[in-house]
């Protein structure tokens, strides 16, 4: 084995990575024993030259090293293979029937700066710390050698590579791809744009909150529902195949809503779905005004709140949290007594405690009183280690109106 570079940390600094977390800011390093190159692997020890582990260094990043194993280890295919084929079993142990999932999530799956998802038979690769991108053939050589996909895509675009000094990146690696690729979720087909989509090309991490805010249409004969922020639709084509007898999906994206509108066709649920391109927040207003002897009218059993983010950073966190009072306070007002509220927040600076404070100050001003009946989090290929804050960004509840 090769002998590795050093890096030593202050006094104090080596609790954090003892208790699990894989960032080594550049404040936390004392010294380097060697001139070291950006991307090579180190060897981390204490100030007391206590060995801690080994990781990815890069003197261009704000996290200077990203810790990889407690021991000294050759990070090589087979290094590769058996990290991605030990976070395949997890997703195969929480999510046995799926058959698109996040392979690999980062800091979750001990690969921090590589992600994995899968798509039906092809693969999407993700590589945002410089040590994984320069290691990018083992990466791909051990996925091959695990799944044969019919292809692999690289969609590398993130704003994170350029703090690694990483250029954008994206197209085919491996095999041949045209065109979308239809996936199935809970039994329902989408479509994943894997050149243009979102992210790798989909969202991944409601999959199973997808049919659990679905198992809520029971409770509401002839639900009448409203999926905002639709998408494609995955909340509320799982809600009309649940039985709902109406489900009006609302996007900006005129796009968007004409796949969905493809996609509850395909799934035979087009009677029951209507689609409408419009700014969420403006319908909501617009349908909750009442003049000064008038009362809004209750329209819906179900409303699934489920917007893009609404704060990067903790400087915009007040800003964020107005825009969630006010989406939330609108939605209230248009539930039926007894209806549900199913809402999630993906702003990582936005907890769930605060998150709930804020649906709480809503339903005070709406004059309503909730009863929380479900709580959620990310779909198990995106596991949450409590170690590391940074894996658990998405939360989310079910209230019903109490009264």
């Amino acid at each position: 084995m090769q002998t590795l570079p050093t890096v030593l940390l202050r006094p104090g600094e080596a609790d954090r990575i003892l208790g699990g977390h894989p960032w080594i800011y550049r404040a936390s390093i004392l010294r380097l024993t060697a001139t070291i190159n950006d991307g090579d692997l180190v060897q981390i020890k204490d100030h007391r030259q206590r060995f801690l582990g080994v990781g990815f260094f890069n003197s261009q990043s704000r996290i200077h090293i990203r810790w990889l194993a407690p021991e000294r280890v050759e990070v090589d295919r087979k290094f590769f293979e058996q990290r991605i084929r030990a976070a395949l079993a997890v997703r195969q142990r929480h999510l046995p029937d799926a058959t698109s999932f996040r392979v690999v999530n980062a800091e979750s799956d001990f690969l921090s700066g590589l992600i994995v998802d899968k798509f039906e038979d092809v693969l999407v690769v993700q590589t945002s710390a410089l040590g994984m991108d320069q290691r990018k053939p083992m990466i791909l050589a051990a996925l091959q050698e695990i799944f044969s996909p019919r292809a692999i895509v690289e969609r590398n675009e993130m704003a994170s590579r350029k703090f690694e000094g990483l250029p954008d990146a994206n197209g085919v690696v491996a095999g041949t791809l045209e065109g979308p690729v239809p996936i199935k979720l809970n039994g329902l087909q989408f479509e994943a744009d894997l050149f243009g989509g979102q992210k790798t090309g989909f969202y991944l991490d409601q999959q199973v909150n997808y049919q659990r805010v679905a198992d809520l249409v029971a409770m509401l004969p002839d639900a009448q529902v409203l999926d905002c922020f639709a998408f494609q639709g995955g909340f509320g084509l799982h809600a009309a195949r649940a039985g709902a007898a109406r489900v009006h999906l609302l996007d900006q994206s005129q796009a968007s809503l004409a796949t969905a509108q493809r996609l509850a066709e395909v799934n035979g649920l087009a009677k029951q779905c209507t689609m409408e391109a419009a700014n969420v927040f403006d319908w909501l207003k617009t349908h909750t005004l009442a003049g000064p002897n008038e009362k809004v009218i209750p329209r819906f059993d179900l409303i699934i709140l489920d917007p893009p983010s609404f704060t990067r950073n903790r400087a915009s966190v007040p800003d964020a949290l107005r825009g969630y009072k006010e989406i939330h306070l609108r939605a209230l007002k248009l539930l039926r007594p007894g209806g549900v509220l199913a809402t999630f927040c993906c702003s990582h600076h936005v907890d769930a405690n605060l998150f709930q404070e804020v649906i709480l100050a809503a339903a005070f001003d709406a004059h309503r009183v909730l009863r929380r009946v479900a709580t959620y989090t990310q779909s198990p290929d995106h596991p949450v280690l409590p170690s590391v804050a940074e894996t658990e960004y998405l939360k989310g509840f079910a209230f019903e109106i109490a009264r």
